[in-house]
């Protein structure tokens, strides 16, 4: 299965900048990119900060953007998200009995289970799980005990390495943690977004995880600087590959590259 991540878009109302960037014009070309060189992806997932203040406007522009993109999609939401106003606008969105966007779904091939977090706590910036929430997951993973399970979230429920963070990060960490680690399955990897900067590691007991780039305004990498400045980076998206050997996740940025000339297949040894 293939799927494309896109992350922390923080959309603005038309006619706005942030940080001097265009929200909107930068994910329009992230979004044609996927759409003329990705066709074979069979999910396109946004992690949460999809709108920078949760303006309707915002979510407007997505729902615009989205019109001809042929994916199935699937949406997390993040700090800067408001979930009333995202619902507005995307009615059909998968959400929990409770009303949090989040949800499940089997892989094409059936052997593993996707998991789509909601971590929003509005008026925090870190993120949550409350009882309702880990309830719904332990209920979920439940379902299918021995599927291996891949889950995407906007919060990093695990050590990310940016002092930034240390205070906004996942509230309720131990307790998501403890609630995957118990399922018979096993975890694959974790995909998550909140510190705008690429990041790929390993638990200690052996989860996988990866965070997707920013793909408006990115954090210049100075990890033990309280407040590094922002930076307009490249744009970026994730695509990941799920299969029975592995799970593959590779960042995709060379959209203005200017070649440098033709590689030559290496018949090797």
């Amino acid at each position: 299965m293939k799927i494309i991540q896109i992350t922390d878009t923080h959309l603005v109302p038309p006619g706005q900048l942030l940080h001097g960037l265009d929200p909107s014009a930068r994910l329009r070309k992230v979004l044609d990119h996927v759409r003329d060189t990705r066709a074979d992806a069979d999910l396109l997932v946004f992690t949460g900060d999809i709108a920078n203040d949760g303006a309707e406007e915002a979510y407007l522009s997505l729902r615009d953007m989205l019109s001809d993109i042929p994916l199935p999609v699937r949406f997390m939401l993040g700090n800067h998200d408001r979930r009333a106003s995202f619902r507005k606008i995307f009615p059909k969105a998968e959400v929990d009995g409770a009303g949090f966007v989040q949800s499940a779904l089997a892989t094409r091939d059936g052997r593993d289970l996707l998991v789509f977090l909601d971590s929003l706590h509005e008026g925090q910036i870190g993120g949550r799980v409350c009882d309702q929430r880990a309830d719904w997951l332990r209920d979920t993973l439940a379902q299918t005990p021995k599927l291996p399970v891949t889950v995407f979230v906007h919060h990093p429920p695990v050590a990310h390495g940016m002092r930034h963070f240390d205070n906004i990060g996942f509230h309720d960490a131990d307790t998501l943690m403890k609630v995957l680690r118990a399922h018979p399955g096993g975890v694959r990897h974790i995909f998550f977004g909140h510190i705008h900067i690429p990041l790929n590691g390993v638990t200690r007991d052996g989860i996988g995880f990866s965070a997707g780039r920013g793909c408006n305004h990115q954090f210049v990498q100075e990890f033990d600087n309280p407040a590094p400045p922002w930076a307009a980076g490249p744009l970026n998206y994730t695509i990941i590959t799920i299969r029975e050997d592995g799970v593959f996740a590779h960042g995709c940025d060379m959209f203005d590259v200017i070649p440098l000339g033709p590689s030559r297949a290496c018949a090797g040894p």
